[in-house]
């Protein structure tokens, strides 16, 4: 179980802003930011952070809807999907990175510091590659902006995920972008899986997928 701990953006604003902070089970492999898909700090995100925790790594989530809402947390209906898509859309992406900065700074003087997130998160982890020096890895699942930002060139080692059946997100078509401006860097599609197939929502969670997806991201990790 980890808990809620303050970080000041490094925007102009100096927002404190809530993180679920969990510390690392055994030795400490390095720090991960875990970013989250568009329903806030739920269940599932806190869950996915002390997972990561469990298997050594100091791993926090930033709150990035605070400003907009603070402790903002969605359901998975049509009411949820429509805040969280309003939340997602009114957040500046300079802002995000600005506070996505925030954690790496906060975990940076113990060690390594990666990325990994999911949905709008993944969006985010893509981005943060691309645009944040001193990050060490990104691993990006189903980000709806990976495609528009494809030609984005990483700072550090990434790794893309897409879910076949996802039908908001053209897997092939995505892949075909990354590659194109980023041959370097794997895109991996699960061919059982659909969008958000890591959260363990039963209507989303594809096990198989998910574990596979996780010990990629934790090679990439060093681990």
């Amino acid at each position: 179980m980890g808990d809620i701990v303050k970080i000041k953006s490094t925007a102009d604003d100096g927002f404190e802003f809530d993180a679920y902070h969990a510390a690392p089970t055994g030795g400490r492999k390095g720090g991960v930011i875990v970013v989250q898909e568009i329903f806030g700090l739920d269940e599932h995100v806190r869950r996915d952070v002390d997972r990561w925790a469990s298997l050594g790594f100091e791993a926090i989530a930033p709150s990035l809807y605070d400003r907009r809402e603070p402790g903002f947390v969605a359901g998975h209906d049509p009411d949820g999907m429509k805040a969280g898509i309003a939340h997602a859309m009114g957040t500046p992406l300079d802002q995000a990175m600005a506070d996505i900065a925030a954690v790496r700074d906060r975990l940076a003087p113990a060690g390594k510091v990666y990325i990994v997130g999911y949905c709008y998160g993944g969006s985010m982890a893509w981005l943060a590659a691309g645009k944040l020096p001193g990050l060490s890895g990104s691993s990006s699942y189903y980000g709806s902006m990976v495609k528009a930002n494809a030609a984005l060139k990483p700072m550090c080692p990434t790794i893309v995920h897409l879910g076949r059946l996802d039908t908001g997100i053209p897997a092939d078509e995505v892949k075909a972008a990354v590659q194109a401006a980023n041959p370097d860097v794997p895109v991996y599609i699960y061919e059982d899986a659909g969008h958000g197939f890591n959260n363990e929502d039963p209507a989303r969670h594809d096990a198989t997928s998910a574990d596979l997806a996780r010990a990629r991201t934790l090679e990439l990790f060093g681990a």
